[in-house]
């Protein structure tokens, strides 16, 4: 797949991340697609607006894809880094290509993932860059950094 068309598919994340924005969640999306670009599976992070602490982006668009012969061939598009849980995800199903928007805000599992055979390409897309900067920025109660010293932050929901 060429480096332009890897920019189409992540779009459909960024309009994922927009939407999950707006119903008052965290910024990040996500769409798992065929090796010919073909949508199978869209979604967003709903952490806080279900309550769930398994409602990753990732996950979503997973679900969404319902049940594939194999996964090797499929290419899971995300506007952040996934963290271990989504990286375990891709590792566990066997995904054989994860696209990123960005890891500055979060570096995730991507040298893990690459580590075990999985083609990753970050593309430091400055649109999801500045989509979570401005929400971690605007929410630090939601998004929180272990340590000053530490290049992994979490999330970190508080409930009442």
């Amino acid at each position: 797949m060429e480096p332009q068309n890897h920019l189409a598919l992540l779009e459909i994340a960024i309009a994922e991340a927009r939407l999950g924005l707006v119903e008052g969640g965290i910024p990040i999306g996500a769409a798992l697609f065929d090796r010919k670009g073909k949508l199978l599976g869209r979604g967003h992070n709903c952490r806080v607006q279900e309550n769930d602490p398994s409602m990753h982006a990732e996950t979503d668009a997973f679900r969404k894809a319902g049940r594939q012969r194999g996964y090797r061939d499929k290419i899971m598009v995300t506007t952040l880094a996934p963290c271990w849980y989504c990286s375990g995800l891709v590792r566990q199903f066997r995904i054989g290509k994860v696209v990123v928007g960005e890891s500055v805000n979060f570096n995730g599992g991507l040298d893990w993932l690459r580590e075990n055979g999985v083609e990753v390409i970050d593309l430091a897309n400055q649109e999801c860059i500045s989509l979570l900067a401005d929400f971690i920025q605007k929410n630090p109660a939601i998004w929180t950094r272990i340590s000053a010293k530490s290049s992994r932050p979490r999330l970190v929901l508080l409930h009442s």
